[in-house]
């Protein structure tokens, strides 16, 4: 209800595009956090959306994730949720989601998690020495959003290529 007031508070009339971005993105704290999670991703969107609609803004781009496509954690789940959301209010406006790996050194990005611990002469913590990882730069990231509202109306999710993954062992090394 919360967010609900807020972005009653807010004006939306004369926008012409929304960029959704506001997440819990960090799979661990999700997993530990899950009605947060739930509550902060899914009803969030939900609220962005149905405002966007109700005051007209015809084009709207949800930042969502790669974990989304099988979702193997609730924050994989929730934003497969959001996207579904998405797609059901875009049915008569330009409303899509595009999918991303790891943006570097964004705060959902694993890099200043092992910057930090080395900092701190930690361990650098890696729960899967095989785990892969799809990285991107900021830049290359808000391209990629930009470029959504450019391609075919046709779909309404999208999965750019983001070259080869790395391991992230390799990464820590």
């Amino acid at each position: 209800l919360e967010n609900e007031k807020i972005l009653k508070s807010l004006s939306l009339k004369n926008l012409d595009i929304v960029f959704h971005a506001a997440a819990y993105k960090h799979v661990d704290i999700a997993e530990k956090n899950i009605i947060s999670v739930l509550n902060n991703n899914i009803i969030s969107t939900y609220n962005i959306c149905k405002f966007s609609v109700e005051n007209n803004v015809k084009n709207f781009v949800n930042v969502s994730t790669d974990k989304a496509v099988n979702p193997k954690s609730v924050m994989g789940l929730s934003k497969r949720i959001c996207e579904l959301i998405v797609s059901n209010f875009g049915k008569n406006f330009n409303y899509y989601s595009v999918r991303f790996g790891n943006v570097i050194n964004s705060s959902g990005s694993v890099i200043p998690l092992f910057k930090k611990q080395i900092l701190n002469n930690q361990k650098i913590t890696i729960r899967d020495l095989e785990a892969t990882r799809y990285f991107m730069s900021i830049p290359e990231a808000i391209s990629l959003i930009l470029l959504t509202l450019s391609l075919d109306k046709e779909k309404n999710i999208f999965i750019f290529d983001m070259g080869k993954p790395l391991k992230i062992f390799d990464l820590a090394k």
